[in-house]
């Protein structure tokens, strides 16, 4: 089974998204909404289907991570999460709370060996959004 198809985001702790934002954007030319930035790209096997990696800084103070003490989490693009979950469980890798369903995909989250949050995700058609 494919596991991880891509990464679908990076989130970080920061003292003053605001500033970040502006640094970035004035420094890197990354433009932001609320959210971050949402890189938009096409997928090499389906050039017409549209995809995106969010980029966002996120208040220091964000509990967002827990139980993770990281400063940053990587969410990654998966396939069928609902059997990734189920292996998962099989290997006894440690998953936080339940999978999660919104308009824009599926969610769950994991905890790495070094103790870091990852959040998977399972997109829904992209080209929607």
């Amino acid at each position: 089974m494919k596991k991880v198809t891509g990464i679908g985001g990076v989130f970080f702790k920061s003292k003053d998204p605001k500033k970040s934002k502006e640094w970035y954007e004035k420094h890197l030319g990354i433009v932001s909404d609320q959210y971050g930035h949402s890189f938009k790209w096409l997928d090499l096997n389906n050039p017409s289907k549209e995809c995106v990696t969010q980029w966002s800084p996120m208040d220091e103070s964000t509990d967002y991570y827990k139980p993770s003490s990281s400063e940053f989490m990587i969410n990654y693009r998966v396939e069928d999460l609902a059997s990734l979950l189920s292996e998962l469980r099989k290997s006894k890798v440690q998953i936080i709370g339940e999978m999660q369903e919104y308009d824009y995909g599926k969610f769950a989250w994991i905890i790495d060996p070094d103790g870091r949050k990852i959040e998977l995700w399972e997109p829904k058609d992209e080209s929607t959004l």
